[in-house]
């Protein structure tokens, strides 16, 4: 798979993005979208990234500016877990380990792939204060090794407006669960 975008391609999705960030402005408060596309423009490796988030369904969009870094913060912001990432068990270790009916990818390689990582379960719940999102499916988030280490894994969603924060074995998955990413720009 190329990891570069043609030029159609970087404007398409510089429109989707813009878009995107006036439509939502509460998600990202004093930050300005000029700043925010030249520093995208600077950074084709991002921009890919970016665009693989979009291709799978994740709506990316800046819910924020870290200060001491100098990078703006990406999120998946889509209603739902993303589609194009559902269906996938945590780890590489949980798929090796199924005998049979093995999903086709899991979520850490898939973000690896992306170029991104998987919301801590402390992203998720920031992600929240912006909207209600996965009201009918849920995502995987990092998992705490000593949990892994046993097996487990876990995952979020939001219901009864609270977000629930769950475990599961790593080798599991389900058509509605897939996994939100971050990425730093």
């Amino acid at each position: 798979m190329s990891m570069e975008l043609s030029s159609e391609q970087r404007e398409e999705l510089l429109r989707t993005l813009k878009a995107r960030f006036e439509k939502n402005l509460n998600r990202h408060k004093g930050l300005e979208w000029a700043e925010l596309q030249a520093r995208l423009e600077a950074n084709i490796a991002k921009l890919w990234s970016l665009n693989e988030m979009e291709r799978t369904g994740g709506e990316p969009d800046v819910i924020g500016y870290d200060n001491k870094t100098g990078e703006y913060i990406f999120y998946d912001c889509s209603s739902e877990s993303p589609k194009g990432r559902r269906s996938v068990c945590y780890d590489r270790e949980a798929l090796e380990s199924r005998k049979e009916h093995k999903p086709d990818n899991n979520a850490i390689d898939m973000a690896a792939d992306m170029g991104i990582e998987l919301l801590t379960e402390e992203q998720y719940r920031e992600l929240q204060q912006y909207g209600n999102f996965d009201m009918k499916t849920s995502s995987w988030v990092q998992t705490p090794d000593r949990i892994r280490r046993l097996g487990g894994a876990l995952f979020c969603d939001r219901r009864y407006d609270t977000v629930f924060v769950y475990h599961n074995g790593a080798e599991s998955y389900y058509a509605a669960r897939g996994f939100r990413g971050s990425l730093r720009v």
